[in-house]
């Protein structure tokens, strides 16, 4: 079961894919969500939420503050669960919340997007090659404002991300079989 963990939306039940995404642990995202709130990153936040899945990390922040969130999901039936999950918390907002979801490649957005974003989410699927995790870093460059923070989720056992020029990686987590990447702009 995967859940909103705090905010507005807290205790939330969110629905996920039947198969085709690995959803971050309530653990995990108490873990990290628990730093960004003492970052003060959250509130008012826009946040980008890239291999969305059900939405959970993007939908998390808002619950938490952010105002405008995009999930990125290129799957049909995950995008479809993010749009019925950004439904329900919006519902729920008690503030100005706007969750838009993309049906589409993450390459091909971040190819036309236009930022800044204050937070994105990278949790892509672990078996995702490292030359497209680095493409994709590399287009997120030009998305960044000078206080924008990245979090690259992967598995424990894959290597460092290739860090694109402009930004460098500030901390690593490792949570059992997961591992977060913090980044800032260079």
């Amino acid at each position: 079961m995967t859940r909103i963990v705090s905010g507005f939306a807290g205790s939330l039940t969110l629905k996920v894919p039947k198969s085709g995404t690995r959803p971050t642990s309530d653990q995990v995202r108490e873990a990290m969500f628990s730093a960004l709130d003492a970052r003060g990153i959250l509130e008012g936040a826009q946040v980008l939420d890239l291999y969305a899945g059900s939405g959970a990390l993007g939908l998390e922040a808002a619950s938490r503050g952010a105002s405008e969130v995009v999930l990125v999901e290129r799957a049909t039936a995950a995008a479809t669960v993010c749009k019925l999950n950004a439904k329900a918390v919006s519902k729920a907002a008690p503030h100005k919340l706007t969750v838009d979801v993309a049906a589409r490649s993450v390459q091909s957005y971040l190819d036309s997007a236009v930022g800044p974003f204050d937070l994105i989410f990278l949790d892509p699927p672990y078996d995702l090659p490292e030359a497209e995790l680095a493409a994709n870093l590399a287009s997120l460059v030009r998305l960044l404002g000078p206080d924008s923070l990245v979090v690259v989720e992967r598995s424990s056992r894959s290597p460092e991300p290739t860090w694109p020029t402009g930004m460098v990686p500030t901390r690593s987590k490792k949570y059992g079989e997961t591992l977060v990447w913090w980044a800032v702009p260079k």
